[in-house]
């Protein structure tokens, strides 16, 4: 049979967790471009990202990693970025070169300041070398700040 010249698209594949702040920017990306895509879990709490399997898609064993064909990228904000260039209708960033930077500066804040600091391995470590109580504190403390400078960014 001939090939129309029109090549088979491979769905994007989306490994990923419910509970993932970073997992969900990246939904909420796909779902705001109106991509399809395969949802595949990785359940972080049954320890699915340590599984060697997994770990042949993203080394690091964590979620978000999207597959597009033989491109695969393991960080939410590469992953958007991703996205908005190669499907730039309808833009996730502000054209406004300002606008934008304001952007990448909420971004850096989460991704540095507020994130990690839930993250569920940073939890587990922080419990362990001190208690429950004292990680709590920590977290809240650590999160009320990154909320803090957005707001103050966002609302100067």
């Amino acid at each position: 049979m001939a090939n129309s010249g029109a090549e088979k698209k491979e769905k994007l594949k989306l490994y990923s967790y419910w509970r993932s702040s970073c997992a969900h920017r990246v939904r909420i990306a796909l779902a705001l471009k109106g991509l399809d895509y395969e949802y595949i879990p990785v359940n972080l709490l049954k320890g699915d990202q340590f599984d060697p399997d997994f770990k042949k898609i993203n080394p690091m064993g964590t979620v978000p990693a999207l597959v597009d064909g033989e491109i695969v990228i393991s960080d939410s904000f590469a992953i958007i970025l991703y996205l908005d260039e190669k499907y730039p209708e309808p833009p996730l960033l502000p054209r406004d070169l300002h606008k934008r930077a304001v952007n990448y500066q909420a971004a850096s804040i989460v991704f540095s300041g507020i994130q990690p600091h839930q993250n569920l391995a940073v939890i587990r470590y922080i419990e362990e070398k001190i208690n429950a109580e004292a990680k709590t504190a920590w977290v809240k403390d650590a999160i009320t700040k990154g909320f803090t400078g957005v707001r103050s960014l966002l609302y100067p």
